[in-house]
């Protein structure tokens, strides 16, 4: 049995409390304005907090995660991997070592696909993308609904549930 120990670093999404993220169980960072744009490098204060941590993975949701991915790029050293949740990465991550998990709800309104699309070379080949059937947008967080979202054929629990699955999983 491995001694790793791994830890999660999560970025909000825009004008998100980030305690609305508190069931995916990870190190969760208040942000300025819960602007995760106003402070990319909140990481940085995570690491010596935790020193029994040996694998460290960032993620985050929407606005949240692209500002994981800048962070990732620039802190490889620090990290195992990056999570996208109903996000993309604008940093140019293929010549990296990250490992890479990119989740969205397949009634995702808010989630700017042209732009996912646009973007989706910029991850590494392995990538590991998974498509929630029905999920949404807000069920990422415990947040309510989001104007713009779609409508979500399943209920925000079990999108919840079926994340955690996911990450529990792809964090090992």
């Amino acid at each position: 049995m491995s001694s790793t120990k791994c830890g999660f670093i999560f970025y909000p999404g825009g004008k998100v409390e980030y305690t609305a993220y508190a069931p995916l169980m990870c190190v969760l960072l208040k942000m300025p304005l819960n602007l995760a744009v106003l402070d990319v490098n909140a990481a940085d204060s995570v690491f010596d907090m935790f020193p029994e941590i040996s694998s460290w993975y960032i993620g985050g949701h929407s606005l949240g995660g692209s500002m994981a991915a800048s962070y990732a790029l620039e802190n490889t050293d620090k990290l195992e991997g990056l999570v996208l949740l109903a996000s993309y990465s604008t940093a140019d991550l293929t010549g990296t070592d990250l490992k890479v998990a990119s989740i969205y709800g397949s009634n995702d309104g808010v989630l700017n696909m042209e732009k996912y699309n646009e973007y989706k070379p910029n991850l590494p080949e392995a990538t590991l993308e998974t498509i929630i059937d029905g999920g949404c947008h807000s069920y990422f967080g415990s947040y309510g609904t989001q104007d713009g979202d779609g409508t979500p054929t399943i209920t925000a629990e079990e999108q919840l549930d079926e994340t955690v699955a996911i990450l529990s999983k792809f964090l090992k």
